[in-house]
């Protein structure tokens, strides 16, 4: 069977970024007991990673590089910010130094209630500088690897990617609410 919408796909692969003097550093692999699973065309990958598998099969391998701009996109320096380190206190008004701590991705929530992650770069008496940047923006991503199986999804999995736990308790039946095939962005319209 070959790589299309709705396929489970198995997979191994190894991710090499850009290294000292032109090499290439190895920055991910999965674990030879435990390949990459996904459900292709769901928005589980990202959409150039999934592009590049299309149409291939279980034993094919593959070998191709994704920019900045296919992936994580640029380094944006605008994501860099200083915060008063009173928003970091936890509940008994005192910082928050067992998560809070130099180089820790902690969550943290926009204006519009957005959670999204950030790394924390500095921490000084009276500020904390976060990077909301991914950490591989900017980057060339370079994967190695080879399909493990590929097979068509049940109509439970795709069910559940449908109407995930908590949407209506699974028993929506298509209702307006729930999530439409290929929505993964916004539960209720």
């Amino acid at each position: 069977m070959k790589i299309e919408k709705d396929s489970v796909v198995s997979l191994h692969y190894k991710m090499y970024m850009p290294g000292d003097n032109g090499s290439e550093e190895l920055w991910e692999q999965t674990p030879q007991k435990h390949p990459l699973m996904y459900i292709h065309g769901w928005g589980m990958m990202l959409p150039a990673f999934e592009a590049a598998l299309e149409g291939k099969e279980a034993g094919d391998e593959f070998d191709f590089s994704l920019s900045p701009d296919q992936a994580y996109g640029n380094y944006d320096e605008t994501g860099v910010r200083t915060l008063a380190k009173k928003l970091f206190f936890n509940g008994d008004g005192e910082f928050d130094s067992e998560r809070v701590t130099e180089g820790a991705i902690i969550p943290m929530r926009t204006e519009d209630g957005t959670v999204i992650n950030a790394q924390v770069i500095e921490i000084t008496d009276e500020s904390v500088t976060i990077d909301l940047n991914h950490p591989y923006a900017g980057e060339t991503l370079h994967f190695v690897g080879t399909i493990q199986t590929v097979r068509q999804a049940t109509e439970q999995e795709l069910d559940d990617l449908r109407h995930p736990k908590g949407c209506c308790g699974g028993g929506c039946k298509g209702k307006k609410h729930c999530k439409k095939e290929g929505d993964l962005t916004d539960m209720y319209q």
